[in-house]
C-alpha cells in the first residue's frame, strides 16, 4: 500500500513538471522564433533584446519545473521529457503561427522521440 502512496506522490510531481514545462516551452518557442515573423524588419539586436525579455518568463517556469522533476526523475529523463514537450509545442506553433506547411518529417521526428523516451524510461 505504501508504494501506491509513493507512486501517487511521484505522479503529482511529474504532472507539475510537465505542466510547467509546457508553459515554459510556449514562452521559449515565442522567444526563439516569433521574431522571424514579427520583428524581421527590426535590427537583430532589438529582436534579441525582446527575445531575452520573453525568455525571462520561460526560465521562471523552467527552473522550478526541473527542480520539481529532478526529485522523481533523472536528468536524462527530464531532458527527453523537455524535448518531447518542445516538439509538441513547436509543431502547432510552426503550423498555426508561422504558417509553415505540414510535413511528414514531424511524424518521423515524433517516432524517433518515442524511441528515445522508451530508452530513457525503461529502467524505471
Amino acid at each position: 500500500m505504501q508504494s501506491g502512496v509513493i507512486w501517487r506522490f511521484n505522479l503529482r510531481e511529474i504532472w507539475q513538471t510537465v505542466f510547467l514545462l509546457i508553459i515554459s516551452n510556449v514562452f521559449m518557442t515565442f522567444a526563439w522564433y516569433a521574431h522571424l515573423k514579427e520583428l524581421n524588419h527590426k535590427p537583430w539586436m532589438i529582436a534579441a533584446l525582446i527575445s531575452w525579455g520573453i525568455a525571462f518568463f520561460e526560465y521562471m517556469l523552467q527552473v522550478p519545473a526541473n527542480r520539481i522533476g529532478y526529485t522523481v526523475l533523472s536528468v536524462a529523463q527530464l531532458k527527453i521529457l523537455q524535448e518531447v514537450i518542445t516538439l509538441t509545442v513547436f509543431v502547432p506553433f510552426a503550423l498555426l503561427y508561422l504558417k509553415e506547411p505540414l510535413k511528414l518529417d514531424y511524424l518521423w521526428a515524433a517516432l524517433c522521440m518515442m524511441g528515445a523516451v522508451y530508452f530513457m524510461f525503461r529502467a524505471r
